[in-house]
């Protein structure tokens, strides 16, 4: 083989790699947030769970990219691991089509894909009709990268030295881990499994030995989500490790079952006869599809081999909890009043929670205890959790019958929720003041600490009277809750202006000064929406 021919596989492979990346990413762009929206709603049954999974992977053409957005709905609490596992198996059947897709001979329009797809990208405003386009130039490229592939490696067939390494793969076990290691390397089982069609195509690899390439293929194809999850929460190393022992019991029963029934080889070969390309493929879709059937039942046996290689702490329980309704899990099976009341303590449980991050936000700013950073977004975490499961639920009393009093109730209670998610959001900006802080080694005045002190008390002192007044509808408090606003408001007033004749007077680092403004502006936002949460269900 020639340098030219090695720079020309080289080019090839590149070319089909970033075809595969340019479709990718135009799908994605092309059908918006609809995507994610669609996987974040995958519901607890499995079968839809595995019909979303594989539908998701056939728009954008990659499976690690489903995989990873289901990592991170695992690690963001919005997605369970039962409802994980079923997206995951539907994506290895979804990954299939590129093999499917590729086993057609299109080389001969590619010229024309590439040329229509580029001046849809670029000449074309209007960003639909460009995404569009930059998807069919993706197939463009595709198409353009296997045929320099097919034409770079013809001469291989002449090599006695490739031959030799190829004949070392008749060995079932050792195609499995050239097949894993081959795939981790290209972080994508289409692409080794494209790659595979070539050389059998070109006559170079015969069928058994492929079959055991695509069986580690699939394997190795987990690396991307192992990746991803190093950054994720242990539930979300879990959805990784669901991902792996799936495709490894999938490699262990396929392997079992084709030495057992070696007829089944011979019927796959059956429906494409004389098109080792096709019969690629079709190995690729139906080892996917026989997997998921056989594994499906099994899920919660998976998922409870995940929990004990990555076994469940007990902080992990109680956030689990936490993050959980209590009050609300059959809202639709009581009357509309005893489901408003249900909401109402939901919502008041939620804000006591924001109502505790933010005094543990405050807590660790006045302590400058970093570790009270970590606590504060998990926190915080939970907190818009809980926005979307109340929320979502809330939604489903709009279609109850509801008297017009009742309607007004839900809409400023959805209206209060956001007001309390607010409090949560300022509870980290405040404690990504340590951080900062801490970042430039600047300080705080022993002046300026305790005038914020004074004032983040009067704060919560007018978060937890609103919770209060919200969660009993005791209005006579209402009197105190304005005193307390007007008190911090005027807080904000005077803080601001000592501060500036500090900085005149050369009193204060210009750096801690800057952080002092934004935590004075963040206690009295704080204030604001705890009136808006007292007055909320009060009729106006």
């Amino acid at each position: 083989m020639t340098i030219a021919e090695i720079f020309s596989l080289l080019g090839g492979v590149g070319l089909f790699l970033f075809g595969m990346s340019i479709m990718s990413s135009g799908l994605r762009n092309a059908c918006g947030d609809n995507l994610q929206t669609i996987l974040e709603h995958a519901t607890k049954n499995k079968i839809i769970a595995v019909l979303v999974g594989l539908g998701m992977t056939m728009l954008i053409q990659s499976s690690s990219a489903t995989d990873v957005m289901v990592i991170g709905f695992v690690n963001s609490g919005m997605m369970n691991l039962a409802q994980a596992i079923g997206v995951i198996m539907g994506a290895n059947i979804g990954t299939t089509i590129t093999a499917q897709i590729t086993a057609f001979n299109l080389s001969a329009f590619t010229p024309l894909l590439l040329f229509g797809g580029a001046v849809m990208f670029l000449f074309i405003k209007q960003s639909f009709i460009r995404h569009v386009g930059s998807v069919i130039m993706g197939f463009g490229m595709l198409f353009q990268g296997i045929t320099l592939m097919k034409d770079a490696i013809a001469p291989l067939s002449e090599s006695e030295g490739f031959i030799n390494f190829l004949s070392t793969l008749d060995n079932p076990a050792l195609a499995v881990i050239f097949g894993i290691a081959f795939t981790a390397l290209l972080q994508s089982s289409s692409s080794s499994t494209v790659i595979f069609q070539a050389f059998a195509v070109q006559g170079l690899l015969n069928y058994n030995v492929a079959v055991y390439l695509v069986i580690g293929a699939a394997i190795g194809s987990v690396t991307p989500n192992i990746l991803a999850s190093l950054t994720a929460n242990r539930n979300g190393k879990r959805a990784a490790i669901l991902n792996l022992l799936f495709n490894l019991f999938r490699a262990g029963i396929l392997i079992i079952l084709i030495n057992i029934f070696p007829i089944i080889l011979t019927w796959i070969q059956g429906l494409s006869p004389n098109d080792i390309g096709r019969q690629i493929a079709n190995t690729h879709t139906i080892f996917a599809i026989v997997a998921v059937l056989i594994e499906l039942p099994f899920t919660n046996k998976i998922i409870a081999l995940s929990k004990k290689i990555i076994p469940v702490k007990e902080e992990e329980t109680l956030r689990d909890k936490e993050r959980s309704l209590i009050y609300m899990n059959q809202i639709t099976k009581v009357p509309p009043t005893v489901a408003l009341h249900q909401a109402q303590l939901e919502i008041t449980r939620m804000g006591h929670i924001a109502e505790e991050n933010l005094r543990c936000a405050l807590d660790g700013f006045f302590t400058q205890n970093v570790s009270k950073v970590a606590v504060v977004k998990d926190r915080e975490e939970t907190v818009d959790i809980l926005t979307h499961s109340i929320s979502n639920s809330m939604a489903t009393l709009r279609f109850m019958d509801l008297t017009s009093e009742n309607l007004r109730r839900l809409s400023q209670m959805t209206i209060a929720i956001t007001d309390i998610e607010r409090l949560s959001d300022h509870a980290e900006n405040i404690i990504e003041y340590v951080e900062y802080l801490k970042s430039k080694k600047a300080n705080l005045s022993q002046i300026a600490v305790k005038e914020l002190k004074k004032m983040s008390h009067d704060t919560l002192e007018a978060v937890n009277l609103s919770l209060n007044i919200f969660e009993t509808e005791d209005y006579s408090l209402l009197d105190e809750m304005e005193a307390l606003e007007k008190q911090v408001d005027k807080q904000e007033k005077d803080l601001i202006d000592k501060h500036i004749d500090r900085l005149m007077c050369s009193e204060c680092d210009p750096l801690s000064g800057v952080v002092f403004s934004d935590l004075v502006t963040d206690l009295e936002r704080c204030a604001d929406h705890a009136t808006n949460i007292a007055y909320s269900l009060k009729e106006r």
